[in-house]
């Protein structure tokens, strides 16, 4: 005898199937959303402890800053003060160096030259003469170029012949116009090696243009 069963069974298991599946989709969604949350506080977390860290950081560059800008203003009340200091003491050595140049004349002039006047303006000296030849021009530059310790970059501005007194007594002699600059006490303790150069060079200058004149 066949049995047949008029009860409704397949509604029933898709009605199952359909409960399970949205049981499972809950449950998706549930764990979703804790991921979410998990995952989210995380970040928060880690935001949160770099924004102190960076708070710190910026406290400490703010004062590393303040420092910086106290040791500028350090800096230049020291750089001020050096200048009034040494202010000072070229006004104490330039007294002194009418007693230098006289002396510094009288010394690197050589024979047969005759100075006829000069005038200091500054560190700047101008001095006019007369000499018995370029030949003497040359050597009074190289003395006030190289050996000279208060007198320093001789430049020869002028030299022509010219004669001295009158009818048979006139001479011909070189009249000559050079300028030269008195060295400050802290000058002279500069590296000689540079000045020696620049000496050199100046002389040679100053007696390459006296040989042309």
């Amino acid at each position: 005898m066949i049995r047949i069963n008029l009860l409704p069974h397949r509604e029933e298991k898709r009605k199952q199937k359909k409960s399970a599946f949205f049981a499972l989709l809950t449950l998706g969604g549930i764990l979703g959303v804790g991921v979410v949350l998990l995952v989210g506080g995380y970040n928060a977390r880690s935001i949160s402890v770099q924004n102190a860290r960076n708070q710190v950081i910026k406290e400490a560059i703010s004062g590393l800053d303040k420092q910086i800008a106290e040791i500028a203003t350090l800096k230049q009340e020291i750089e001020a003060l050096k200048a009034r200091q040494q202010a000072v003491e070229d006004l104490q050595g330039d007294r002194n160096q009418p007693v230098y140049l006289l002396d510094e004349l009288v010394r690197q002039t050589p024979a047969g030259v005759y100075l006829k006047s000069f005038k200091q303006d500054g560190q700047k000296v101008a001095v006019i003469g007369y000499a018995q030849s370029q030949e003497r021009v040359s050597e009074l530059l190289r003395n006030l170029a190289g050996v000279s310790p208060w007198l320093e970059r001789p430049d020869l501005i002028e030299v022509k012949s010219t004669g001295l007194g009158q009818g048979k007594t006139t001479r011909k002699v070189v009249e000559f116009n050079l300028q030269v600059y008195i060295k400050r006490p802290r000058e002279q303790d500069a590296p000689a090696g540079g000045k020696a150069k620049a000496a050199n060079s100046a002389t040679n200058a100053n007696s390459a243009k006296a040989g042309e004149r």
